[in-house]
């Protein structure tokens, strides 16, 4: 192969067990980024429901050991283990993803002693999306109607995207003194489809410019509800 000097995105090979929503969603969002999937669900109505727009549907029992050995499960990057109702086929699918050696076992728990649950058991990472959607939606309201969204990057400190306060519209960045009143630091502004990285201080801020700030909560959220 002729090598450009592009950069060539790596193919990863997913395991995504159970399509519900959330699994059906998540392989296929795997899938449009052209990675390889392997989608599977002992339902066999699901998997022809989805047979059409998925390359790779198989019904399948993914508590069976013996039919996740036929498929080489080893070989796939990771699996995630997406069996929302049924907890203990999640939990026993968890455990025979580790017994035969998957690489990276990723597990849906519904609740956070669920979450528990599966890490001990084995899972590599426990995603709770409906409690964290939650936390997600709540925060977003604490910190005022002008937060656009908002992402924790850990315990403590938020990226936080904030309509632009009508008291620093026109201003230069450096004028506003964000940094210094509200200890947050703007590493981008968002203008339209524009996105202006690690803007300078002579940088103007217009009506409508989203800012992505970088800080703790209760500074992003003292920005936030700046008028």
């Amino acid at each position: 192969m002729e090598n450009n000097g592009s950069k060539t995105k790596k193919v990863q090979d997913y395991l995504v067990i159970g399509l519900g929503r959330f699994g059906s969603s998540l392989a296929m969002t795997l899938h449009e980024a052209g990675h390889s999937v392997l989608a599977i669900d002992r339902d066999a109505d699901q998997v022809q429901h989805f047979a059409s727009t998925l390359p790779h549907v198989a019904q399948m029992d993914s508590t069976n050991k013996e039919a996740l050995e036929e498929i080489d499960v080893p070989h796939f990057d990771a699996a995630i283990v997406c069996i929302g109702s049924d907890f203990e086929s999640n939990v026993l699918t968890t455990v025979l993803l580790r017994q035969i050696g998957v690489k990276r076992v990723l597990a849906k728990a519904r609740t956070r002693t669920q979450r528990e649950i599966l890490e001990k058991v084995g899972a590599d990472e426990v995603v709770l999306p409906e409690y964290d959607a939650g936390v997600h939606l709540a925060r977003r309201l604490i910190s005022g109607a002008r937060v656009v969204d908002f992402m924790e990057i850990s315990p403590g400190t938020t990226i936080v995207e904030v309509e632009a306060p009508d008291s620093v519209v026109g201003k230069k960045l450096s004028e506003s003194d964000i940094r210094n009143r509200y200890h947050v630091t703007v590493v981008a502004i968002r203008r339209g489809e524009e996105v202006i990285a690690v803007p300078h201080g002579e940088e103007q801020i217009l009506a409508h410019d989203i800012l992505v700030v970088l800080g703790h909560h209760e500074d992003c959220n003292a920005l936030a509800k700046l008028q």
